[in-house]
């Protein structure tokens, strides 16, 4: 049985050049509440439990500034910032209370590629309620790698990851039952591929992505259905440049399942999911996943 000390990707926090309008994007068009304000940031929740699934803070450019994540216990926080440290990375806090308004205690740790990572033991949560087509909490996070293979055994050996499905491109990595919680994907620069929101089912996506549309965002890519993981996606580009996506249906998988390699993850020629109805990837969606950097990089 796997024994995952780490549990769940918690939020993200992004730096936007212009706070005032990546709120109301987020707010009015992609489905989040504003929660809170501390520091300079503002908090903003999705439906489910989670005290708040987004942090976004006036910077001079668009940056993924941290991702955190949710650790099982607090002897894991210890034991997994002691094994950060002897893995070579930054030390940025050491474990201590989180200054944030969800609480709880936190360390926060620059990894060997650059992204900042935070991880948290007994944060607030709220009542959670399923809301149709809007998003319940992160599905997964996207991260650009130069060196994907050296990434995904940082997940693997210090964080306590499992591997699940490993295409040409990208690895797929998971701390609980949801078939991927990280992805890596290969690419010439390290940075935020895209950020994964998880609805409520396939109708959500596809009401979700209608009002995305009649707000003048159009889709970078989908709606279709992914190969490792099955689940249904349609990808945005916000007004600041990132890459967000309305997923839903994420394969749910336990130490059974079998890991698929590359020779098994092809498509036939034209066809990018298992569907084969999405139109090819925008050119502004593509040019987005590969220019978000890392906060300090």
């Amino acid at each position: 049985m796997s024994d995952f000390p780490v549990t769940a990707l918690r939020s993200v926090e992004l730096g936007t050049p212009d706070l005032a309008a990546s709120v109301d994007f987020y707010c009015r068009v992609w489905g989040l509440d504003a929660i809170a304000e501390m520091s300079g940031k503002v908090f903003l929740a999705a439906t489910g439990d989670d005290f708040h699934v987004l942090e976004l803070k006036q910077s001079d450019r668009s940056e993924l500034r941290k991702i955190t994540f949710r650790v099982r216990s607090a002897e894991d926080l210890k034991t997994l910032f002691a094994k950060t440290v002897t893995a070579g990375c930054a030390t940025l806090r050491e474990p201590g209370p989180a200054d944030a308004p969800s609480g709880g205690e936190r360390f926060v740790i620059r990894e060997p590629q650059g992204s900042v990572l935070e991880f948290v033991h007994g944060d607030n949560r709220k009542a959670g309620v399923v809301v149709a087509n809007r998003p319940e909490r992160l599905a997964h996070v996207n991260i650009n790698s130069a060196e994907i293979d050296a990434l995904s055994k940082f997940y693997r050996d210090v964080l306590g990851f499992r591997l699940t499905d490993r295409s040409k491109l990208m690895a797929f990595l998971r701390c609980n039952d949801d078939h991927h919680a990280v992805v890596l994907a290969e690419a010439p620069v390290n940075g935020l591929n895209h950020i994964a929101f998880l609805m409520p089912d396939l109708e959500s996506v596809m009401r979700g992505s209608g009002w995305v549309v009649d707000h003048g965002y159009p889709i970078g890519w989908g709606v279709g259905r992914h190969g490792p993981g099955d689940n249904v996606f349609a990808y945005f580009v916000d007004p600041q440049g990132v890459v967000v996506e309305y997923t839903a249906e994420v394969l749910q998988v336990d130490d059974d399942y079998r890991v698929r390699g590359p020779d098994e993850w092809v498509w036939p020629p034209g066809r990018t999911d298992h569907w084969g109805i999405a139109a090819p990837k925008s050119d502004a969606c593509k040019k987005a996943q590969i220019s978000i950097g890392f906060s300090g990089a």
